[in-house]
């Protein structure tokens, strides 16, 4: 398909295509109800033309109207009530951002896509914050805008009813007895140095989980700017963590399914942002929710974090029931480990909740486990053997061990890990009383809280 080959044309007396206003485009027939309704806002004649051009070799998506500025496109978004509205962001009369603004409150049902030549995080930010569910950098392909549109119109929330009416519930509904809580298990994943192989072994690990106990297992790639799981996982992100943003409070099964990919082994993922800027719309609180939210569906939550110790890490790592440290035997990751292990004891986190693992053993290295042991003051409760090639095969192919690979050594070492895992959570579920599950540890608020201040 072609790219988009005048994106910022200089020239703005070019006449723009007849009948592509409000009122210019006709019935498409029977079928209408199945297309992406389309609304294209932007000043520049050509540019709206070459999109108008790029769109209609698409049979589901169908352009109903053209807007030259934002304030023309806020009438023709509460007149036509587009599914989608592509919208520049810089406009002489009205910018996007504002327009935006509006037209989701004249149409709610609506889904914005900002246009821009800016690619800074400031104009991320804010299209976000106004709403928007993608942001295009121009200039862009047909390919990008169109999986553009159709990924937005898929996330296209579900309106029932208009938001000032009030509905009654169902009679069924008022009365169904209240269903007991649903709460998993989540387990994070951390390393104090990165290429420790954290994602390798969080993919593994919730596929294990899964297979083991016929359970539900979420997938969560909390490493917002450089995210792997994708890759490991061979999954195309159609719809990642930033698109709950936009959306937080209103934040239920639904929707998070809907923004999950699910993968061949059974496993629901949701994917890190596909840009590094990205991970700036992500709050902590946003994390905290979406964290609750997936305890709410999930038995098993399987999250692999970055090697930082940020806010967002330790919001993540506050509300894990179980942290697997994950090690090398390398000097430099076992220094840092001692470190972790020492900046968790200052908070007064649980050290019995912090699993040590060593990954990449290797027999013939020059560091013993007992010396490893002796340096961090930690047990080590479980080993992963070193084999390098199988899982760059398993990286480069993306095809997990488990799946691929699954009678290496390192695969049964996985397994292994699995196991143990879900008998810990088992026994510990068994020993702390019910109303002492939801009680927070409040690590956040110790680490950030000055003294005197309560």
């Amino acid at each position: 398909m072609a790219s988009l080959q005048h994106p910022v044309p200089s020239q703005r007396d070019l006449p723009g295509i007849p009948g592509t206003g409000a009122k210019g485009q006709g019935s498409r027939g029977m079928g209408e109800e199945k297309r992406i309704r389309v609304l294209i806002v932007d000043d520049i004649p050509e540019t709206r033309e070459n999109l108008q051009k790029l769109l209609q070799f698409e049979g589901d998506i169908e352009v109903i109207g053209t807007a030259a500025g934002g304030a023309e496109s806020i009438e023709m978004a509460k007149e036509l009530g587009p599914d989608i509205v592509l919208m520049d962001i810089n406009m002489p009369d009205l910018d996007g951002i504002t327009a935006a603004e509006a037209i989701l409150q004249v149409s709610p049902h609506t889904q914005l896509v900002m246009m821009s030549v800016q690619s800074e995080a400031d104009y991320l930010r804010r299209s976000m914050l106004a709403g928007a569910r993608e942001f295009l950098t121009k200039p862009f392909t047909s390919d990008e805008l169109v999986t553009a549109i159709r990924r937005v119109y898929r996330l296209q929330p579900r309106i029932e009813a208009p938001p000032l009416i009030q509905r009654a519930p169902p009679l069924e509904e008022v009365s169904r007895p209240p269903q007991p809580e649903k709460r998993g298990k989540a387990i994070a994943l951390y390393s104090p140095k990165g290429g420790v192989g954290c994602s390798t072994i969080a993919t593994n690990l919730a596929i294990a989980l899964g297979e083991e106990g016929k359970k539900k297992v979420a997938l969560v790639d909390f490493s917002l700017q450089f995210g792997d799981l994708g890759v490991l996982l061979n999954l195309q992100p159609q719809s990642t963590i930033a698109d709950l943003v936009p959306h937080i409070e209103e934040l239920d099964d639904i929707l998070l399914d809907e923004v999950m990919q699910a993968h061949s082994s059974g496993v629901k993922v949701l994917l890190a942002p596909p840009r590094p800027e990205m991970a700036d719309l992500v709050a902590p609180e946003h994390m905290r929710k979406i964290l609750a939210q997936l305890k709410s569906i999930y038995d098993y939550i399987i999250v692999d974090t970055d090697s930082s110790l940020s806010d967002l890490i330790l919001t993540v790592l506050d509300g894990s029931d179980k942290i697997l440290l994950v090690i090398a035997p390398d000097i430099p990751t076992i220094k840092n480990a001692r470190l972790f292990f020492e900046v968790m004891e200052a908070l007064d986190h649980p050290l019995e909740d912090v699993i040590l693992v060593l990954n990449k053993v290797d027999r013939r290295g020059s560091i013993q486990e007992e010396n490893i042991e002796a340096s961090i003051k930690h047990p080590i409760a479980s080993r992963i053997s070193n084999d390098r090639e199988a899982a760059l095969a398993a990286a480069n192919q993306g095809i997990p061990l488990l799946i691929g690979q699954k009678n290496r050594p390192i695969s049964q070492d996985i397994l292994a890990l699995a196991h143990q895992l879900r008998e810990e959570l088992e026994k510990v579920e068994k020993a702390i009383p019910e109303e002492a599950v939801s009680e927070p540890r409040g690590l956040i608020r110790r680490i950030f809280r000055s003294p005197g201040i309560r």
